[in-house]
């Protein structure tokens, strides 16, 4: 993609935050400034290792698979203790990689159940000019001050049974901050005002769960209520739109005041879980947990468009964990399970190649775009970068000590990178 083209959809999301128009230099939310994956920078390194390319490596204590965000001299994550009972954010200097703050927000006394493969500190921060808005699901949502590190505002009254554990990111838009709580029990998005926290608008989830699962068999447990994708707000002819994937549904909300203005429904799979991607006047959005589709749906409509807005679907290797990539006409995503790469067309859905990408290990951190490359991150710690070209291409492979859950982060002319012990600052000399 032309880098004048990524400006473009750099920019007016980069306003709609209140950051700084230079968007390459900034990361303040999960897969950066449009929430997509793209990155405006240049001169990111190519090759690395634990001996090569590393400006600093910081330890991070106990366990959090949110990813990092940058926003100036700061790079603030999430992480919790195994059991989650303690609940942390952390800043560290861009420059150097000492801790500036580690602040314990929240003591939770009883636990829900989280997965082993999930954490207690798995959604993502945003960041903007001196404030920090974190959340940890039911558990708490949070504004600290980023210079002092003190707590200006919390919630913890937000019910929902996560079931498996939250994953959902929260996301900023004009003077309110956006949540997913799509749980066993409850299924809503929650508008807070950024200032003070108070509760602008919520909205349930209007698609009617069914008792019964697609071969009939009773629901006997919160899965195909659950879902842990993340708001995401565009621009379309001019106006803002919220898109929200939940379990069995994929909504558009108007983010001023929670109104529906369409739903498309899929009623096979469950448990939406990837962020969506916007583009050719359609959004891009997987459809379920397990032997999940990728669906073009075109913006527009009211009410129920299943039948009307569906543009084309997509079956086979669709990735459960790693959101989806748009690089200009080319759609790109790795299964989670095989690191098999699909390259479709983006208009059409037609496939334009598959292959495998190298490196053993499972995809559960989403890919990311730059100056013509695309970037993978596997969990044994291998990255695999390939030409974003209708061509298969290998343009370097690299190493770390340990796995990426988290997905990673740009700014600048570095990579940050947080494996399940350490961040990462890298960058070429």
């Amino acid at each position: 993609m032309p880098k004048t083209l990524i400006s473009s959809l750099l920019l007016p999301v980069a306003l709609l935050l209140g950051l700084p128009a230079r968007a390459e230099e900034n990361w303040p939310q999960f897969r950066g400034p449009t929430g997509q994956g793209l990155s405006d920078a240049t001169g990111l390194p190519l090759k690395w290792s634990e001996s090569e390319g590393v400006k600093w490596k910081t330890a991070i204590h106990d366990k959090g698979w949110s990813s990092p965000v940058v926003l100036g001299n700061q790079i603030w994550l999430t992480t919790a203790t195994e059991d989650g009972r303690e609940l942390f954010a952390i800043a560290v200097d861009r420059t150097t990689g000492k801790i500036l703050h580690d602040r314990k927000l929240f003591e939770v006394a009883a636990p829900q159940y989280a997965d082993k493969f999930n954490s207690y500190g798995s959604p993502t921060p945003v960041l903007e000019e001196g404030r920090v808005y974190v959340s940890f699901g039911s558990s708490g949502t949070a504004c600290l001050d980023t210079h002092t590190g003190r707590t200006l505002w919390e919630r913890r009254d937000l019910p929902c049974n996560h079931w498996r554990g939250a994953g959902s990111s929260p996301t900023v838009w004009r003077n309110l901050l956006i949540l997913h709580f799509d749980g066993a029990d409850y299924q809503y998005v929650v508008a807070l005002d950024k200032q003070d926290g108070h509760t602008v608008w919520k909205t349930d989830r209007s698609i009617d769960f069914r008792d019964l699962t697609p071969e009939g068999k009773p629901i006997r447990d919160g899965d195909f209520r659950k879902a842990f994708s993340s708001p995401l707000v565009i621009m379309h002819e001019g106006k803002p739109l919220l898109i929200s994937v939940g379990s069995n549904a994929t909504y558009c909300y108007d983010p001023a005041t929670g109104r529906e203005l369409w739903r498309v429904e899929e009623r096979k799979n469950h448990s939406g879980t990837v962020r969506p991607v916007v583009g050719h006047g359609m959004v891009f959005t997987a459809t379920g947990l397990a032997k999940g589709e990728l669906w073009a749906v075109k913006l527009g409509g009211e009410g129920v468009v299943t039948d009307t807005h569906v543009a084309w679907k997509v079956t086979t290797h669709v990735p459960n964990r790693p959101s989806p990539l748009l690089v200009g006409e080319l759609l790109f995503m790795v299964h989670q399970d095989t690191g098999v790469v699909s390259c479709l067309e983006a208009m059409t859905g037609k496939l334009v190649w598959r292959e495998r990408l190298p490196g053993i290990g499972n995809h559960s951190a989403s890919p990311i775009h730059a100056e013509g490359r695309i970037y993978f991150f596997n969990e044994n710690g291998h990255t695999a970068v390939i030409a974003a070209s209708r061509q298969f291409k290998v343009l370097a492979e690299n190493k770390l000590d340990d796995g990426f859950m988290a997905s990673p982060a740009v700014a600048g002319k570095a990579l940050f990178l947080r494996t399940k012990t350490h961040l990462y600052r890298i960058e070429s000399d």
